[in-house]
């Protein structure tokens, strides 16, 4: 049998459908190419099918609201709805405050599945990869894209690579692309890693509301 069968091509058509209208942050690169991109990075760490495909819709319940649960189980499977569910931060409007959003999903990582934890890790590279893309492009106008700014999203992402390594289930060549570029990042805006708070200084207020 082969690794992807209908069920991809299924799953990238519904993923399509379901973020359509939808663009990334500042970029205007319609947002079906950043999902087309973590389930790439996902296969190449090892996804299986039910993986690959869940990469594909890891944002839809947080976008598109839980009345897609239904139709990921009934076209997909349990399993790849548990995944986008383990990867999911927030589903109800508004949400939550940026920061305690953050700081529960820190939480869960360590905990989370082998799945869950390659799906998200492969979402947090892709994303690590496009602001730094964009700031060299742009600039530090890149940060006011994020609703915590600079100081928020250099604590967040520090703070993933810290949780998917507690795990000890994160494919290390993964976790150490992952980490690089979070190196990288901290290097180009001349941040010190270290120490590490357990809630990020200088937050806009913003990040602080919810919404």
């Amino acid at each position: 049998m082969p690794m992807l069968t209908d069920r991809y091509d299924q799953a990238l058509v519904y993923a399509s459908q379901l973020h359509r209208t939808q663009i990334r942050k500042g970029s205007g690169v319609p947002y079906v190419a950043h999902l087309i991109s973590v389930s790439a990075l996902a296969l190449e760490h090892g996804a299986d099918e039910d993986e690959a495909i869940a990469a594909l819709l890891h944002d839809a319940i947080e976008d598109c609201g839980a009345e897609v649960r239904g139709p990921i189980q009934e076209r997909f499977g349990a399993r790849v709805l548990a995944i986008v569910e383990g990867c999911t931060d927030a589903e109800e409007q508004p949400k939550p405050a940026w920061l305690s959003r953050k700081q529960t999903y820190l939480t869960h990582l360590p905990e989370a599945d082998r799945s869950v934890l390659l799906v998200s890790a492969s979402d947090k590279l892709h994303n690590m990869r496009s602001i730094l893309t964009d700031l060299r492009t742009v600039g530090d106008e890149v940060w006011s894209r994020f609703k915590a700014g600079k100081p928020g999203s250099l604590w967040y992402y520090r703070s993933l690579v810290e949780s998917y390594r507690r795990s000890g289930k994160v494919p290390a060549a993964l976790l150490a692309e992952l980490e690089e570029a979070v190196a990288t990042l901290e290097t180009r805006v001349a941040h010190r890693a270290a120490p590490h708070p357990a809630v990020p200084e200088g937050l806009p207020p913003a990040a602080l509301v919810a919404g």
